[in-house]
């Protein structure tokens, strides 16, 4: 029996590998890159590492993973015949390729008398089953949430085997050297010295969370100097981690601290969780909107494409300390605080009047965390062409934002280090300064840190004029 991993790259909790197990047949465990998947760089990197977890696993198991590359439907064809598989059992994908290949797979091996069944393994909730009273998707998150938490609890986690066994003969296997997913001179020493990719006590993280953080999460959440969120994001997009034991250890946890402070923490962090399964859930019934806007109106907004304004803003040289600082934390770290995603989000589309799939090419690029479906969702939610979008005039003031969520400067200071020295009050606006303040601080505005790239004032009522215009 074939055993195709995707995104559930672990052994507890793995329904797909469980279910394959009491087949009582030998196992032979694959992984199959395959190019036409969206993945970047930097999560290439991440998926390196949990690969290589993920084999040492299944060797503690007994068995091994056969690692394969290019197009699926035709290794999964050409490996079928070779070992004489009567079977194929895989974790179910709803990202819009993915989906379709899956069916492609599916026809031909069932046309040869091979037996294919695939399962939820990433998300606590089949999309396909989710629906309103009058039968059509969820379009509000809100309405959306309330449906879920009404619905029996999702599955309770599996165990994870004792023991796999495999063939006879095992099919021939590439290195996971060979699929270049570690580009060190490029990713490697940067994100290995920020995180743990591959960590098998990733759970021991998550528990620790629950512990030590849970009870000021709301708002130490919205605190990008602190780490008050659980960092599992990359985790839970390679399945390193089941989603199912989050929410049930979560359930589980506020049964036991029984305090109305411990239940809202709780909820607002289940609300996150519920949050990711809508970006799924909204992918899977809108597989258009991975490159077009939901609401068809704004196929005809006037962005101002500008590569100069562009690759500021990638390089984190706008002129704006919290915008700089997100996306200098993302280059070097592969991740950008949550607050910190929306608020840049919103320069670019709003202020700088760049078209939101350039910044949604770029975080998939660049977050180890880079999960199709959520970034496309939030892009889409910030420049408020997606479903229960933020208003189009709601424009975040990213010197507001700054000092509001960065009181301190703290965040700043550690990604832009050259305004440092600056005092508090002008941490979020140094050109307000005085000359002989910049010179104290060693700061030379234009030379040592750039003037903003543009007025923000200025910049929203352009915007402003733009999403008018576009809705006469």
């Amino acid at each position: 029996m074939l055993v195709w991993f995707r995104n559930n790259l672990r052994t507890e909790d793995n329904i797909t590998l469980a279910r394959a197990v009491e087949q009582d047949a030998p196992l032979i465990p694959l992984f199959i890159f395959d190019e036409k998947r969206d993945c970047g760089s930097a999560s290439r990197l991440w998926l390196y590492h949990a690969l290589k977890s993920f084999e040492r696993e299944l060797f503690r198991l007994g068995t091994r993973l056969i690692f394969l590359k290019g197009d699926s439907r035709i290794i999964l064809a050409r490996l079928a015949s070779e070992t004489g598989a009567k079977a194929l059992y895989w974790d179910r994908s709803y990202e819009p390729y993915q989906k379709e290949q899956d069916q492609l797979i599916q026809k031909d091996l069932e046309g040869w008398g091979i037996r294919c069944e695939s399962f939820n393994d990433t998300l606590l909730f089949d999309p396909a089953q989710i629906r309103t009273r009058q039968g059509t998707p969820f379009k509000v998150f809100t309405a959306f949430w309330n449906h879920c938490t009404s619905l029996p609890e999702p599955m309770l986690p599996v165990r994870a085997p004792q023991r796999l066994s495999g063939p006879a003969k095992w099919p021939q296997s590439k290195r996971l050297e060979d699929f270049g997913l570690r580009d060190k001179a490029r990713w490697s020493n940067k994100v290995e010295a920020f995180w743990e990719p591959g960590n098998v006590d990733v759970r021991k993280n998550w528990r620790k969370f629950l512990k030590e953080k849970l009870e000021n999460y709301s708002h130490d959440r919205d605190r990008p100097a602190l780490e008050g969120t659980s960092r599992l994001s990359p985790y839970l997009h390679f399945g390193e981690i089941s989603v199912r034991s989050i929410w049930h250890e979560m359930r589980q946890y506020m049964v036991q601290h029984r305090r109305a402070g411990i239940f809202r923490e709780a909820e607002t962090f289940l609300r996150q969780i519920v949050w990711r399964e809508f970006a799924h859930y909204f992918l899977f019934h809108f597989p258009e909107t991975i490159e077009h806007p939901f609401r068809k109106e704004f196929e005809k907004f006037h962005w101002k494409k500008n590569s100069a304004l562009l690759c500021a803003w990638r390089k984190g040289k706008t002129g704006y300390p919290i915008v700089d600082a997100g996306m200098r934390e993302l280059w070097a770290t592969g991740w950008m605080h949550n607050r910190v995603r929306m608020i840049v989000a919103s320069f670019l589309v709003k202020d700088l009047l760049q078209p939101w799939q350039e910044g949604a090419q770029w975080f998939l690029e660049t977050l180890v965390d880079a999960d199709v479906a959520n970034n496309v969702f939030g892009w889409q939610w910030t420049a408020g062409c997606g479903a229960d979008a933020a208003p189009y005039f709601r424009i975040f003031n990213p010197i507001l934002q700054g000092e509001k969520f960065d009181s301190r400067g703290d965040y700043v200071r550690r990604w832009v280090p050259e305004l440092s020295k600056l005092p508090d009050r002008f941490i979020h606006k140094p050109w307000q300064a005085s000359p002989e303040i910049l010179a104290k601080a060693g700061i030379r505005l234009g030379k040592d840190y750039p003037d903003p790239v543009v007025d923000h004032h200025q910049a929203r009522n352009r915007a402003l004029f733009n999403y008018a215009r576009m809705k006469k």
